[in-house]
């Protein structure tokens, strides 16, 4: 799967100098990479309980993700 461009998800920000300008849900400081690891092994109850991320802005970005790889496999 190719990388995504983030920047086009309104959920998440990089903001040089903000967690080494990683990819992070807006308005917080919880990388976007930490979530997706954490939901290989745990539920989407779990992962809210132990982040402090909306449910709201999960879905967001893994709707993103899959419309993204969604489309790069019909090109």
């Amino acid at each position: 799967m190719t990388n995504l461009d983030w920047s086009q998800c309104a959920a998440v920000e990089s903001i040089p100098g903000k967690v080494s300008g990683a990819w992070v849900f807006r308005g917080t400081r919880v990388p976007v990479s930490a979530i997706l690891e954490n939901l290989k092994c745990s539920s989407l109850e779990e992962v809210l309980e132990n982040f402090h991320v909306s449910r709201e802005q999960v879905l967001a970005v893994l709707d993103f993700a899959a419309k993204s790889a969604e489309a790069s496999r019909a090109a």
